[in-house]
């Protein structure tokens, strides 16, 4: 696989984004709407030059939104900076599912990284102290209670994620034709047409989400425990095939990233002229390239993640299972946070 390009994207109106139309005949294509975290949304900070590549889930991680940016070190941005504050990037964050599921995960797996080391210290302190205290026994009662509900609450926001790639295929279905008066018409195709000739990361996609309703309606009471373990465990398996094409893209991202930026260093050396806009824009390849590795080590934490769930690893489990859930979640975050950072800053400096 030398090139795997992303469709064209599309702002959704609530934070999110809607398929792009995708061409059967164009080469393998990633799909750039992940909405599920472990099982998390995916969300990566591109521009129209550029998309960041991530796992087709980020619940599984991110969905791809553009890059608004601002140039560096300019007196519109210092402007900017002061008049937005952290506390507002994060309410822009928490009015979203995807801001929200982040907020969420990251405490999940504090948590579960506190009843680690917590747990660690007891074992060393029984050796002096035959039993721990009530109260000490019903904080860490209350502690795992809080992080399962918030890993049954994640799982709740993910419903219905198929209606995106659903809505991507049925757009599919309507087809160009020339009648005999030479104006161009739609024909409607059969959706199973349509859906043979989707992108498999979109077919991907789709089957993962059905998967995991399937296996949180289980968890509801709908349908049977064994239907839902069954649908859980496909899922796994789709957002572990996911995550290896995301690391293949970015790792592909990384390679194409390191040639244009050792072009652009070329350019300013050979083009004194042009010496700033050369400058400005080996800045922004940097930061592209930051975000590329950030991308990366996340989709390293997701790997390492489901990896323990589908091949069923007991070593160590619930160590690396919390620690790499942390970082994912602490990563993917970050990158959220930049976005909509970045968005607030540009509609401050339109106002000034």
């Amino acid at each position: 696989m030398s090139h795997i390009s992303f469709p064209s994207e599309q702002p959704h109106a609530n934070g999110g984004q809607f398929y792009a139309s995708f061409d059967s005949s164009a080469p393998f294509q990633m799909n750039p709407l992940s909405s599920h975290p472990p099982r998390t949304p995916r969300t990566s900070v591109t521009n129209n030059s550029h998309s960041y590549s991530t796992s087709v889930f980020d619940s599984r991680e991110d969905a791809h939104e553009e890059e608004i940016e601002l140039e560096e070190g300019t007196e519109e941005l210092r402007q900017a900076e002061a008049r937005v504050r952290k506390e507002e990037v994060w309410r822009e964050m928490f009015l979203t599912s995807n801001g929200r599921d982040k907020g969420f995960k990251l405490i999940q797996y504090s948590l579960r990284v506190y009843l680690l080391l917590h747990a660690s210290l007891t074992t060393s302190r029984l050796l002096r102290r035959p039993t721990r205290g009530p109260w000490e026994r019903e904080l860490v009662r209350r502690l795992e209670s809080t992080a399962d509900g918030l890993s049954f609450t994640r799982k709740c926001l993910l419903l219905f994620n198929w209606l995106a790639p659903l809505t991507a295929i049925r757009a599919q279905q309507a087809g160009p034709l020339t009648s005999s008066t030479g104006k161009s018409k739609k024909k409607p195709t059969p959706f199973l047409q349509a859906l043979l000739v989707a992108p498999p990361p979109v077919l991907l996609e789709l089957v993962q989400a059905i998967a995991d309703d399937v296996s949180t309606c289980a968890k509801l009471g709908l349908l049977g425990k064994r239907t839902g373990e069954r649908a859980g465990r496909f899922a796994d398996w789709c957002w572990l095939l996911a995550t290896l094409v995301g690391l293949v893209e970015n790792g592909h991202e990384v390679e194409s990233r390191m040639y244009t930026e050792s072009m652009a260093g070329g350019t300013e050396k050979s083009k004194s002229a042009s010496s700033k806009r050369d400058e400005k824009e080996l800045g922004r390849l940097q930061k592209q390239d930051y975000w590329l590795l950030v991308t990366r080590g996340k989709l390293l934490m997701d790997l390492i993640f489901v990896c323990y769930d589908v091949f069923k690893i007991k070593r160590a489990r619930e160590s690396v299972k919390a620690f790499t859930g942390l970082g994912a979640a602490i990563l993917s975050a970050a990158k959220l946070y930049d976005r909509h950072k970045s968005g607030l800053l540009k509609a401050v400096s339109l106002s000034i």
